[in-house]
This record gives structure tokens, sequence and C-alpha cells, in this order.
């Protein structure tokens, strides 16, 4: 039996339905016929809601670059003054931006990519962890190998993550206070 119901969620107003057992059983039969797939459970038991195909689609929508907090980043740089070239392939790690007379670069890294420590937007995901983990350690690991070849080239490097993006302010001294030190 199907009962609607009118609730208060999370500050939105909207219809919920309540389902019996019964219900539910029969809904994912349906599903399944209709070419759903279990590829993604997980440890919760929470199945993929979308087919192979879909979920392809959407993670090839993710991009590696012009990101959000990258374009803030590049933005608050011009602003201040400062010029750069984009993704330089010479140099290890393809830094987001580059200022080649002072010899430095700036990485913008996503939280959940590059496993920001600390941070609530990196959290392990909860389906295909023998997946994830490996390939999350190992985008640190290169980071990490990145990091020590530019120090060898004599270049300077500031890492912004994702969540860093956010105070303007202080994201603005920081720039300004990397780019404008000589000891460097």
């Amino acid at each position: 039996m199907i009962t609607q119901t009118s609730q208060k969620k999370s500050g939105r107003g909207s219809t919920w339905w309540n389902i019996t057992a019964g219900m539910r059983k029969s809904l994912v039969q349906t599903q399944f016929a209709q070419g759903w797939s279990w590829t993604g459970i997980g440890q919760n038991g929470m199945a993929d809601t979308l087919t192979k195909e879909q979920r392809s689609e959407r993670m090839g929508l993710i991009r590696g670059r012009d990101t959000k907090p990258e374009l803030v980043v590049r933005r608050l740089a011009h602003r201040l003054g400062y010029r750069y070239r984009l993704c330089c392939s010479d140099l290890p790690g393809k830094p987001d931006l580059v200022f080649r007379s002072r010899r430095k670069v700036i990485f913008v890294h996503g939280c959940f990519w590059h496993l920001h420590n600390g941070c609530p937007n990196n959290r392990m995901p909860k389906s295909r962890v023998d997946f994830w983990k490996p390939k999350l350690e190992s985008n640190k690991k290169r980071d990490t190998r990145n990091k020590i070849k530019l120090s060898r080239m004599r270049w300077t490097y500031l890492v912004i993550w994702e969540c860093e993006t956010k105070d303007i302010e202080t994201l603005k001294a920081r720039i300004a206070g990397f780019l404008d030190d000589e000891s460097n």
C-alpha cells in the first residue's frame, strides 16, 4: 500500500511516499527489468542507480582543467596584477598557473581527488573502495614526486586546496605573499 504524506525534510517542502516492503521489492524488480545494474554495490549494500553507460557519461563530465576553484584562483591572481601561463607540460605535474619569470607555480587541487588531510570534502567513497583507495593514494604519491622534481629544478610551488578558495581575502593574501616573496 502506498500512502502520501506531506513533510518538511531538510527545509524543503515536498511530498514523500511511504511504501511497504512488498512494494519496495516490486520496485527493485522493475528497476532490474529496465536494465539497472548492481555494479556499484558497496559496503552499505546500496546499489548504483545508474547504468554503466550513464555512470561513464557522468564521470566524463568531471573536468581536469578550468574547474571552478581553478578559475577563482586565476581571476584573483590576474586581478592582483600577476601574469601567468596555464598548464605548462614541460614542468612536472603540469602546474595550473606558471609564473616563469619568478620560477614559481601554483597547483589548485581538489580536496577529494588529491586527498586533502583533515578536510570534510576528502572522504573515501563507500562503494568500490578497492578501486578508489589505490587510485586516490597514487594521485597523492604522484603529487609528492612532482613537488620533489620541481624543487630539484629550483622552482617553488604553492598548493591551493579547493576548500581554501571559499575565503577570498585569505586566498588573496596567500597568493600575494607567495608571489612577492623574493627569498624563494
